[in-house]
């Protein structure tokens, strides 16, 4: 009766992944130390086969689901309809509610159906076996049984703590429950003094900016954590997460985050290799609809570099909701691990980002300025603009504020915190991040995002002659373009070098430098040039075209 039970209220299970052992064809990836444990019946398919009753049953509240996730979305609508019918009476809603009593209960009841057909399932049986006894005693080899199974997530059991690190127990710097530190926007208006007057007088403009936040705009800018989205998702998430682990021994974990979020990851361990970029852990930050099971996982991964992918809260495995405090702190777990699990010093990560994934690729920057590098692909410097581009020019107030309240994903103030090699990829077809058409690429965000990291650093390098001649620079739209400007302005890269290099060695390596400050205008027009096409290479490409592996380079660095 107690298997039962735990059938009934078990997690569906969708695969049963194929055995991982030292015969199948090798994909350039070490193997684990102890060969994982399998199912003993090697006749089962890898697709885990429900019997008909759990089969329909998943049907039934698959389909159930669905229609409660579009009436909640539509709810605001259905209530006004409801009230101005009349329908909100008493006598009205009391017969609704033994509606939804009964139906109720009829779910119930096929969630029942569903156990007992999980129950004469020896797949099944055996799988919430092993779920069970790695919730008793999660030791290395009921994890390494568990992991032959894709299954709800939430029932994955935790693999590593915020505060597991012995260094944030022991030290009251670190995190709080709260979330980690973020840059807080200035006051629209300073020196204004904010008395309880004005308070009251901003407070139906807040209150405003929280809904459009929590309500439509979340949405908007992060539509994978829409839940009919990943429901269609669904099967291709399965297939990517399959080939992550059959083909390249990828290890999946759950995360806990300071603020009670459960982060799903997928680690790919090449250290094992003959490759010498194996050393190096690339962390992939995903975009707004991205998720590491078929994102900008492939890129390093091709590129023969450790990966750690994982997924923005509220998208597929992660819970909760992704606004900026919960990225940071999702971020931060992911760096934690990676650092204190799996062994990686901070000089061997990468942080690789792709489109709104530099808002959390920066954050762990300027959070861990030991980092190796950071390679920024289609992101942007700031997202007002781009929040204004898409909503009506009336709203422009109201979008504003919402934003730096609730969505300020500041990069550019962030990546200025961080003192590394940094490299920019700009699509020069990109139809996101412009703020008019794709083909206007002066409209590009990641020009901005460029000349306000060149501007912090080099700020005597990029006065009015330099800032003028990169402008020219970002005008170019093909490679042609580009050596065209950078051969008439007669570029001598030695002659760079040895400037910089001589600064770097009389003054240290902290920016911001103030190289350039006795120079003539020629010398500054050469320097800027020659640091704008080191921390920016063009890709011509939409922006969801996937990045191909010779275009993902290292930063350049002196």
């Amino acid at each position: 009766m107690a298997k039962l039970l735990s059938c009934v209220l078990g997690p569906r299970l969708y695969k049963i992944y194929r055995e991982r052992d030292s015969e199948r064809p090798s994909s350039g990836v070490s193997e684990t130390p102890t060969p994982v444990t399998t199912p003993p019946s090697s006749s089962w398919d890898t697709y885990y086969q429900p019997r008909a009753l759990e089969k329909h049953a998943d049907s039934i509240l698959a389909l159930a689901s669905v229609f409660w996730s579009i009436s909640y979305y539509s709810s605001p609508f259905a209530f006004f309809y409801l009230y101005r019918k009349g329908y909100l009476s008493l006598s009205k809603v009391v017969p609704f509610s033994h509606y939804a009593g009964t139906l109720l209960l009829l779910l119930a009841g096929v969630a029942c159906l569903r156990g007992i057909g999980r129950w004469t399932n020896p797949q099944y049986r055996q799988f919430i076996t092993i779920l069970e006894a790695t919730h008793r005693n999660q030791s290395a080899e009921n994890r390494k049984q568990l992991s032959n199974y894709n299954f709800d997530f939430r029932s994955w059991p935790v693999d590593f703590h915020w505060e597991e690190p012995s260094s944030r127990k022991e030290s009251r710097g670190g995190p709080s429950r709260r979330g980690v530190a973020l840059l807080r926007p200035e006051p629209l208006h300073r020196g204004t003094a904010d008395t309880f007057l004005n308070q009251v007088k901003k407070l139906p403009c807040q209150i405003t900016s929280f809904l459009v936040a929590h309500t439509l705009g979340r949405r908007m800018l992060y539509p994978g954590s829409v839940y009919l989205l990943q429901k269609a998702l669904m099967p291709v998430l399965l297939q990517g997460q399959a080939r992550l682990v059959e083909e390249c021994n990828g290890r999946r974990a759950k995360l806990l985050a300071c603020d009670g979020n459960e982060i799903d990851t997928m680690f790919v361990d090449r250290r094992g290799t003959a490759e010498p970029q194996g050393q190096k852990l690339v962390i992939c930050c995903e975009g707004n609809a991205g998720f590491y099971e078929v994102g900008c996982v492939s890129t390093p991964l091709e590129a023969g570099y450790s990966v750690l992918g994982w997924n923005h809260p509220g998208f597929a495995g992660s819970t909760g909701v992704p606004f900026p405090q919960n990225e940071a702190n999702a971020m931060d777990v992911v760096v934690q691990f990676a650092i204190h699990r799996l062994g990686f010093q901070p000089q061997d990560i990468i942080i690789y980002a792709w489109s709104i994934g530099g808002f959390t690729a920066t954050w762990a920057a300027m959070s861990y300025p030991d980092i190796s590098a950071v390679i920024l692909d289609a992101s942007f410097d700031d997202l007002v603009p781009l929040a204004l581009k898409v909503m009506p020019d009336s709203w422009r107030g109201l979008v504003t504020r919402t934003v730096r309240q609730h969505l300020n994903l500041n990069n550019a103030e962030q990546l200025c915190r961080y003192q590394g090699p940094v490299l920019l990829i700009r699509r020069t077809k990109d139809e996101i991040i412009t703020t008019t058409v794709p083909e206007d690429v002066m409209s590009n965000r990641g020009n901005d995002l460029l000349l306000k990291l060149l501007q912090h650093r080099y700020p005597r390098v990029m006065a009015e002659e330099g800032l003028q001649v990169v402008k020219q620079w970002l005008e170019a739209s093909s490679q042609l373009e580009e050596a065209s400007i950078y051969s008439r302005f007669e570029v001598e890269e030695d002659w760079c070098l040895s400037v910089l290099r001589s600064y770097q060695a009389e003054h240290g390596p902290d920016f911001p430098w103030s190289v350039g400050e006795d120079m003539s205008a020629d010398g500054r027009r050469q320097l800027a040039l020659f640091l704008a096409q080191k921390h920016l290479h063009n890709f011509e490409a939409t922006h969801c075209t996937p990045l191909p592996t010779q275009n993902f380079q290292m930063p350049w660095h002196l």
